[in-house]
């Protein structure tokens, strides 16, 4: 029985904790985080008295609690400081992605895990999606070849995709933007179907849908400050706390202890982030990625096509029809097609809940429940480095108009021997 302990306790912790109050090899052994509140709100929906500690208390609680596993789901920018503290202690981490927002952080957790030798592991839940795991094993039997090249075009609609412009994902300097907190799931999963890293990226895209002036230009602007407010209650793009008890008492219930509003107007002043992004990545080998993220679709799912030497290999994901409508199962079709030879569809079937089914598996691998796996779904620290690196080159890259090269970010973190695992 291992003893677990959560920092940050906003509405992502309540995955891991009913995981680990229902594990017979795990429990949930200590709660840390700034409002008192939210640690509240899970020891009552778990029905437990979990002990709660505050961010000054955490190596007390550490040694306290007997802590074996942190899990860490604080606000991105801050998981690099819990990451290397805990390893320090003695502990293994289990972090959400990204693992960190910056070369700092990404430097930090590196030292640490070199010193003390614990384990990280990145909470890439998408590697368990069974689905991708078929493209995996389609990709590792040379189904279509030696790949040349990977199309990967993902569209939020206009009611996921708000919601990175509500919270404190708005705000870069939290979050790293899209391409690091988003996108991140998107470049590990390419790195892992492919078994290589990323070697140049070049980045375009910029705020031109979400945030107050182009909210002004395509007649989308409000006068409230917050979801709440009596004038957004015929806005689409609000959140309504109120309507629902869940986050009405992890947020709405809290704001009193720490001033956090969840609900923020999303053509507000203050948006750092971008909402439409394409990114050119060449991978460790010569195959190039061609990718989109579009945050303002009227529709969700993604699609990806692998070309190879013989044929093509696409997956098209359909999660929602339109914002606002009723939910259904996702829906996945994936169809090889080989030089001279028809379409054969390979699988046509609905997606389990929890990013398609991956929630579930990620949590029975990090708890110990699940059978080896041979198609190696957990994600360590060097992968969790890989697909936050494509994500900060790229963001370096909108600065800078130039291709970024990511030996020289690992150069940078004096981290250039992790090449060598490319």
């Amino acid at each position: 029985m291992k003893r677990y302990a959560i920092v940050g306790l906003g509405s992502r912790a309540e995955l891991f904790a009913r995981a680990l109050a229902a594990s017979p090899r795990a429990e949930p052994a200590a709660f840390c985080d700034h409002n008192e509140t939210r640690m509240r709100v899970h020891n009552s929906w778990l029905g437990t008295a979990v002990p709660c500690y505050g961010p000054d208390g955490f190596g007390a609680m550490l040694a306290k609690e007997r802590i074996d596993v942190v899990v860490v789901c604080t606000p991105d920018h801050t998981h690099a400081r819990y990451v290397a503290d805990a390893l320090t202690a003695g502990c293994d981490v289990v972090t959400e992605k990204p693992m960190t927002t910056d070369l700092e952080g990404a430097r930090l957790i590196l030292a640490a895990q070199r010193e003390t030798g614990r384990s990280v592991r990145v909470a890439f839940n998408y590697r368990y999606n069974p689905v991708h795991r078929r493209v995996r094993e389609l990709l590792a039997e040379g189904a279509v070849g030696e790949i040349g090249s990977v199309e990967f075009s993902w569209l939020l609609d206009t009611a996921h995709g708000a919601d990175y412009f509500r919270r404190w994902h708005r705000d870069k300097e939290h979050s790293g933007g899209l391409l690091v907190h988003k996108s991140g799931h998107h470049f590990d999963l390419v790195n892992w179907w492919l078994g290589r890293g990323p070697e140049t990226v070049y980045a375009l895209g910029g705020l031109v849908f979400y945030g107050e002036e182009n909210g002004r230009r395509h007649g989308h602007a409000t006068g409230y400050t917050r979801g709440t407010d009596p004038a957004a209650r015929d806005d689409p793009f609000a959140l309504d706390l109120e309507s629902s008890p869940r986050l009405r008492a992890l947020y709405r219930d809290a704001e009193a202890e720490d001033g956090y509003l969840r609900d923020r107007n999303v053509f507000s002043p203050g948006i750092t982030i971008e909402d439409d992004l394409s990114v050119l990545v060449r991978h460790r080998g010569g195959v190039v990625l061609n990718y989109h993220l579009h945050a303002y679709s009227p529709c969700e799912g993604y699609r990806v096509v692998f070309s190879g030497s013989e044929g093509r290999l696409e997956l098209d994901v359909r999660e929602n029809e339109h914002a606002g409508a009723a939910a259904t199962p996702s829906r996945a079709l994936l169809i090889r097609q080989r030089h001279w030879e028809p379409p054969e569809v390979v699988l046509d079937q609905e997606l389990g809940e929890g990013h398609g089914g991956g929630d579930e598996r990620m949590l029975a691998e990090l708890l110990g429940d699940a059978a080896p796996d041979p198609l190696g779904c957990a994600a360590d620290h060097e992968d969790g480095l890989r697909a936050l690196l494509t994500g900060l080159a790229a963001n370096r890259s909108l600065r800078t108009g130039e291709p970024v090269g990511i030996d020289g970010l690992l150069d940078e973190i004096g981290a250039s021997g992790h090449r060598s695992r490319e």
